[in-house]
């Protein structure tokens, strides 16, 4: 009995250790991280030779490397993981000259949409002149039913 004792103390330790390595066994989430300049399409397409380091630099961001032994060129670095594995690597490079931007290479994003509004129609014609026209309610000649919309004024 007193062997079995020990046994048996030896086993439960190992079996207890052992169940910790079985948690890094089962599948567990994995945060998506989008690192780096999203430097994309349309951005790129408002370079042009000659701009400053300041106009660059609010055009695309202050880049993610600045290498000391090369202080004219700024390299914007992307990347995208997931899963715990890196899906994709996008580089970009501007040169310089002094203070002038002389050229410019690498990958880009795709543009952004376009998420500006835009009107679908024209308004109606009888909506815009019942907008524009003043109308008061307390005059003779007006119903109870009139519409009373707020005037906005333009230079507020």
């Amino acid at each position: 009995m007193q062997t079995i004792k020990p046994i048996l103390l030896t086993l439960t330790l190992v079996g207890a250790l052992s169940g910790c390595g079985l948690l890094n066994a089962v599948p567990h989430y994995k945060l998506d991280i989008p690192q780096g300049n999203q430097v994309t399409a349309d951005k790129v397409a408002g370079l042009k030779e000659g701009m400053s380091h300041n106009q660059v630099r609010f055009l695309l961001g202050t880049p993610l490397l600045n290498d000391p032994f090369h202080a004219d060129r700024w390299d914007y670095v992307y990347s995208d993981a997931k899963g715990g594995k890196l899906l994709t690597r996008h580089v970009f490079t501007v040169f310089f000259e002094g203070d002038r931007l002389v050229r410019w290479e690498g990958e880009t994003l795709p543009a952004a949409p376009d998420t500006t509004l835009r009107m679908t129609s024209e308004p109606k014609k009888e909506d815009a002149a019942v907008i524009g026209s003043e109308i008061n309610p307390g005059s003779p000649g007006t119903t109870k039913d009139v519409e009373v919309k707020p005037i906005i004024d333009k230079d507020f």
